[in-house]
């Protein structure tokens, strides 16, 4: 009976780590706007969709103010710092001397808006701050400037106001390519319509060499495609410009021989006055 009991333990077991090994994984909280799901801004949706290629990444941080004061932050965009805290934290603050933990800003309450050139992310329902700012929430401001050629870089703290009575913050600035306009084309139509053309004659002789002298077996010039046709074109061409150009009579030889005055024999001495009437 225990062998029975031993057996049955061993495939339950075994059980239990297929369901878990095909379990899918949780998927990561991303980030909520302020506000109801019926007026959410779509304005901000589509910015937040415009950072999802930071999403993956982490960012850190830190700042010592004399020997008192010794803090490292950890950043993520749009997604929990530790996800195995469900606490929607997306922005910390950890004493790097006590190793206490104080959330600055959460993801399911955020707002953001842009510029030209920068994207401002904004964390609201952090840790209260106790006896400063009226003991309100935290809040953390992340200011993303453009920087081609970098999908993130340089994140750091620029200060924290804390002296005033409401609406304290915390600034941070980072660059990002992905805050940066979308570059215009600087080709005109002429010139895309030149390349175009370009490209069809290129492909056009190219193909048609290779045509020629695999296909065709031709040697030399025949091997150009359609050779007898540019061929007669250029002559005409010619021909054209030649007539068109012209400025003055080129001098051709006669197609016939003219009759010299040394073929024509002596003036006749005879007048004709006999003819005149008497």
């Amino acid at each position: 009976m225990s062998s029975h009991c031993h057996v049955s333990a061993v495939l339950v077991v075994f059980m239990a780590l297929a369901v878990g090994a095909g379990a899918e994984p949780l998927t990561e909280k991303s980030c909520d706007v302020v506000g109801d799901e019926s007026t959410e801004s779509q304005m901000e949706k589509a910015l937040l969709k415009k950072l999802e290629p930071l999403s993956q990444m982490r960012f850190n941080t830190t700042v010592e103010i004399g020997t008192t004061e010794n803090y490292a932050y950890h950043f993520r965009v749009c997604r929990e710092v530790n996800s195995s805290l469900h606490d929607f934290a997306g922005l910390v603050q950890m004493d790097r001397q006590s190793g206490k933990t104080t959330v600055i800003g959460r993801i399911n309450e955020t707002q953001v808006f842009n510029g030209s050139d920068w994207i401002m992310l904004i964390y609201k329902g952090g840790d209260s701050y106790g006896r400063h700012c009226s003991g309100e929430k935290r809040r953390a401001v992340i200011m993303i400037s453009c920087k081609r050629g970098i999908t993130a870089s340089s994140f750091s703290i620029i200060s924290e106001e804390r002296e005033k009575e409401q609406d304290c913050f915390y600034l941070f600035e980072m660059d990002s390519s992905v805050a940066c306009p979308a570059e215009d084309s600087h080709l005109s139509t002429g010139s895309i319509l030149l390349i175009t053309f370009s490209l069809i004659i290129a492909v056009y002789i190219i193909g048609g060499f290779l045509y020629q002298r695999l296909i065709v077996g031709a040697k030399g010039m025949e091997q150009f495609p359609h050779f007898a046709f540019w061929q007669d074109l250029g002559n005409l061409v010619a021909d054209g410009c030649d007539f068109v150009c012209r400025s003055k009579p080129r001098n051709v030889p006669a197609a016939y021989r003219g009759v010299g005055d040394d073929q024509l024999g002596d003036e006749s001495e005879e007048r004709d006055d006999h003819l005149l009437p008497m």
